[in-house]
């Protein structure tokens, strides 16, 4: 396929070129792989100053997108590529195999640079989905900002630079620059843009950014990183999203309620941190899916109700082929069980990949952490169901960007399966709200403390001093 490119993308291949490390904060289908393949292509082979290249990337995307787009465009058909996946056999191999472009997945940069070290070999390094490298505390981060210095070029991809707020920028900013813009330690990053948030004493939740804090950051970094929108350069088909309320038999509400106060009663034992908040949400999020864990983690059915709605809207499809996004491995399970008439399929390879793009799956299920980033599905179909909801906004717009993209021919349609009177509701109003996910969580688990304390008064003053 000819590749012509629209001014943004020869804007930013530019902007490779021209600087030795660049963040790419395009949004999702403005075609961040092929862009920055026409810049390594363009370092490699007209102005030699790049020799090998090293790709981090999800494992779906490190298995199928860097290949596929190499393939598909023909100014890019000479590159040649190694993907260092699997066993550590196999990743030793596909080491000595000599290539343009190397690529793992994120999983394994700890091993990568362990077996390296100082000899680190890479001049470049392409970070896809530099929103992975946002915690300073993984090891991953650790690691990769050991061999910093020994990398002459980088470059970060992501459409969701600030999933959790600007407090994520510090750490992929690191990896680009060394600390040259935000500070050299998350500390100082935060002394100077941020005050404390939600506390507990001396713990910190999260941070808030201070009055005009936002625009000193953007300031800062914004000549290096390129930031645009799919709405301002592309057209996109239609996105119509869709509410299925699904409403409980009075007796599995009234089993929901009781459920929820002797988990609410069970986490007012002792302080409430966002970790225990998200195990509790989890837990009646599971109900609400229709299943829960027990102590030996054997999951219990509970109600049909999200299963009967999925099969009516597989059922007025028609055989169109349908995207279904679950939360837990029970809720996947069920599926495939009770729906097995549509030949449901797992994401897990890109067989799979290939398969539904062609119209030979009909069910496809996909889980957001597995299916969010960098694959190329809206070829295979229009139809996304959300079976279970994610607390996490950037995960949400990920996974709907897989078919709401560049290439769809088709008005993408998107049901919510949510449950009336159920932590569903609170997940959904936070995700169209785009809140950010820890505060949206803490304030719906302090919402159901409230409700249930009627006979715990002597507590509720201490409950709120926890969840100021």
């Amino acid at each position: 396929m000819q590749f012509t490119p629209w001014a943004y993308q020869e804007h930013a291949v530019q902007h490779i070129v021209t600087n030795p490390y660049v963040g790419l904060f395009l949004d999702m289908g403005l075609g961040k792989t092929v862009t920055t393949l026409t810049a390594i292509d363009k370092l490699i082979y007209e102005d030699l100053d790049v020799n090998k290249v090293l790709v981090i990337a999800p494992l779906r995307v490190a298995e199928d997108t860097w290949a596929t787009e190499m393939s598909k465009w023909n100014h890019l058909r000479h590159l040649t590529i190694s993907k260092v996946l699997g066993s550590e056999k196999q990743r030793k191999e596909a080491l000595r195999v000599k290539a343009d472009i190397y690529v793992i997945n994120r999983e394994n940069v700890v091993w990568l640079v362990g077996y390296y070290g100082s000899a680190f070999p890479f001049d470049m390094v392409v970070i896809d989905e530099l929103s992975s490298f946002k915690s300073p505390k993984a090891q991953r981060f650790k690691l990769l900002r050991q061999v910093r210095p020994l990398i002459k070029r980088v470059v970060g991809l992501t459409g969701t630079p600030a999933p959790n707020g600007l407090i994520d920028l510090w750490s992929q900013l690191y990896l680009l620059d060394r600390g040259e813009r935000l500070g050299r330690t998350i500390s100082e990053y935060r002394e100077k843009y941020f005050i404390p948030g939600q506390r507990n004493g001396m713990i910190v939740f999260n941070y808030k950014v201070r009055d005009g804090g936002d625009h000193k950051i953007y300031d800062r970094i914004s000549d290096i990183c390129v930031s645009m929108k799919a709405s301002d350069y592309l057209d996109l088909p239609e996105r119509i999203d869709r509410r299925f309320d699904i409403s409980l038999p009075d007796r599995i509400l009234r089993q929901y309620n009781d459920f929820e106060r002797d988990q609410v009663l069970a986490l007012m034992s002792g302080t409430i941190t966002v970790a225990n908040a998200a195990g509790l949400s989890n837990k009646l999020l599971q109900f609400a899916n229709g299943a829960v864990y027990d102590e030996e983690r054997e999951a219990r059915e509970v109600h049909m109700a999200k299963i009967d709605a999925l099969d009516e809207i597989l059922d007025t499809a028609n055989g169109q082929p349908v995207l279904v996004f679950y939360n837990f491995k029970h809720d996947a399970a069920r599926i495939r069980k009770h729906l097995a008439k549509y030949q449901p399929r797992d994401l897990k390879t890109a067989a799979d990949i290939h398969d539904w793009n062609t119209g030979n799956i009909q069910l496809l299920l996909a889980h957001p952490k597995s299916a969010g980033h960098g694959l190329n599905l809206q070829a295979g179909g229009h139809i996304v169901v959300w079976f279970g909801l994610t607390w996490s906004l950037e995960e949400f717009q990920q996974a709907n960007a897989r078919l709401y993209r560049q290439g769809q021919k088709q008005a993408v349609v998107i049901h919510y399966l949510t449950v009336k009177g159920t932590m569903d509701e609170d997940v959904m109003g936070a995700l169209e709200g785009k809140a950010e996910s820890q505060e949206a969580l803490m304030q719906a688990v302090k919402a159901r403390i409230l409700k249930h304390v009627s006979s715990y008064d002597a507590r509720i003053k201490t409950i709120k001093e926890d969840l100021a």
